[in-house]
């Protein structure tokens, strides 16, 4: 935005946009020292208040900006925004609604509205917020953010497909968007089980929404999410394993000889080998290499992860190691076995409440 005559506000704006909020909030401060009600340089303040997470600040900004132009919209609208950083949701809703009747036109207007009705648990509310996602992309069909609540609301309500076509429709108006990427990743991980390739889509969406904000702990959760169900899902390998294991050595353990031995240890490591020759195939054509690096970067940090693929990994390890030395007596492959056993199951439960403690605070779809 352009203030003629005033280059420190200019600055101030260009600080702004390349996200230096400290710098912008203090030329527009020292802008206000001359002209204490200027509404323009108010907001922007505010604008730059609430950024650096200063949300009271930010409020007595734009209240002063409104005392200042009391039916100005912008101040409206920042005022909404504020307002939903503060949670005071009956507030905002009034600041949305008041916009709406001040410029009903303006795609943004709805858009601040739609923003506000979506927070809310009740679904008549969040139908109305769906249509006023509508509406603003029918004023501005141009921009993605409009689109992406028409995609969010529509999620919320359980209308999949349109959400999808939001979403997709966002992410090709901005593709830097990681709030698209990432709750598109969320559908299509809703529908591995149905369509090919949708956990692989899933995982490279969270990937990039991960890489386009590095401070989101939705996407990075999400992954993280991804990598402790495949760990887990390899229990069943482990436990077949050890299965296959116990009983396939059982024979020779027990000092039979020729085919009575030999068959059941034979069909033992073939299910051993098998079923972990089986699910390193499906692993790799499931997670093609681009994604190996970041799931196990973000596995490394993750503690359930760890604790999951720690039990399994070991399990796995004992029915090998009890099928290579079938000479060791039965009572001590037992005892290090069913500890093992018990360990995988306990820690999928115990894992698994973990990760959903991890899980943030978002006001996404899902």
């Amino acid at each position: 935005m352009s203030h003629p005559g005033d280059p420190t506000l200019d600055r101030a704006d260009a600080l702004f946009d390349v996200g230096r909020y400290e710098q912008a909030a203090a030329l527009a401060a020292q802008h206000l020292a001359t002209d204490p009600l200027d509404a323009t340089a108010l907001v922007l303040l505010a604008r730059c208040q609430h950024r650096l997470g200063r949300a009271e600040e930010a409020f007595d900004s734009i209240e002063t900006a409104l005392l200042a132009e009391p039916d100005a919209l912008p101040s409206w609208l920042m005022r909404t925004h504020i307002l939903l950083a503060l949670k005071k949701y009956e507030e905002a809703e009034r600041s949305a609604r008041h916009s709406v009747e001040l410029a009903p036109d303006y795609w943004g207007s709805h858009y601040a509205l739609g923003t506000v009705l979506d927070r809310s648990s009740r679904k008549e509310r969040q139908r109305e917020a769906y249509e006023a996602a509508r509406r603003a992309v029918s004023l501005a069909p141009g921009e993605s953010a409009a689109h992406f609540l028409v995609g969010l609301t529509a999620h919320r309500v359980g209308n999949h497909r349109v959400a999808e076509q939001a979403y997709e429709t966002a992410l090709r108006l901005d593709p830097q968007s990681s709030e698209a990427h990432n709750n598109l990743s969320l559908l299509q991980l809703r529908r591995r089980w149905f369509r090919r390739g949708a956990w692989t889509k899933a995982a490279a969406g969270f990937v990039e929404s991960a890489a386009l904000d590095t401070n989101d702990r939705q996407a990075r959760y999400n992954l993280e999410a991804m990598a402790w169900g495949t760990v887990a899902g390899a229990r069943w390998v482990a436990l077949l394993g050890f299965v296959g294991a116990a009983l396939g050595s059982a024979p020779l353990r027990t000092g039979a000889s020729g085919g009575d031995a030999l068959v059941p240890y034979l069909i033992g490591v073939a299910v051993v080998v098998g079923g972990w020759g089986a699910w390193a195939l499906w692993l790799t054509r499931r997670v093609p290499a681009r994604l190996r690096r970041p799931l196990l970067l973000v596995a490394r940090g993750c503690r359930p992860v760890i604790a999951m693929g720690v039990a399994v990994g070991l399990l796995g390890l004992h029915s090998v190691v009890a099928m290579a030395l079938w000479t060791v007596d039965a009572s001590v492959v037992g005892a290090l076995g069913y500890p093992l056993f018990w360990g995988v199951v306990i820690t999928y439960w115990v894992s698994r409440a973990a990760l959903r403690r991890r899980a943030p605070a978002s006001e996404r779809a899902g």
